[in-house]
């Protein structure tokens, strides 16, 4: 055992946040605040046959992260299959450049950005003519 299988982003407006995953990555929320007790929607990323895992937005319970602060917790990052159309949508729906796409040479492109909530999180898409 060991495996994630589940994750949570905490975010300071649920609805801003479900129009910005669910626009730019096709992810559709279910309603769970009343198992948690607070705004809780759990994310479909996917169908149940491709890899990947399910996770939540769940309602921030302190102060949002700063510019250029530390990491202080996890990065998720999401497989694409088109980078820059991916990109384009992070940048339309609010999103922010935290660090440039880059080859992660005969691997990758990845880049990582700042969602609507001040999160952290990546993109990679498969490429092993990346250089």
């Amino acid at each position: 055992m060991g495996r994630t299988v589940h994750f949570e982003i905490h975010v300071s407006d649920m609805e801003r946040a479900k129009t910005f995953y669910g626009e730019v990555f096709g992810w559709s929320f279910q309603d769970w605040s009343d198992y948690a007790g607070m705004p809780y929607f759990g994310a479909v990323t996917g169908s149940d046959d491709e890899m990947g895992i399910n996770g939540a937005l769940m309602q921030r319970q302190g102060a949002e992260p700063q510019a250029n602060q530390a990491v202080n917790g996890y990065i998720s990052t999401m497989g694409v299959a088109d980078y820059d159309a991916t990109e384009a949508k992070i940048l339309a729906r609010g999103g922010k450049v935290a660090k440039a796409k880059h080859a992660l040479p005969g691997m990758a492109w990845q880049g990582y950005y700042l969602d609507t909530e001040g999160n952290i999180f990546g993109i990679h898409q498969p490429d092993e003519n990346a250089k």
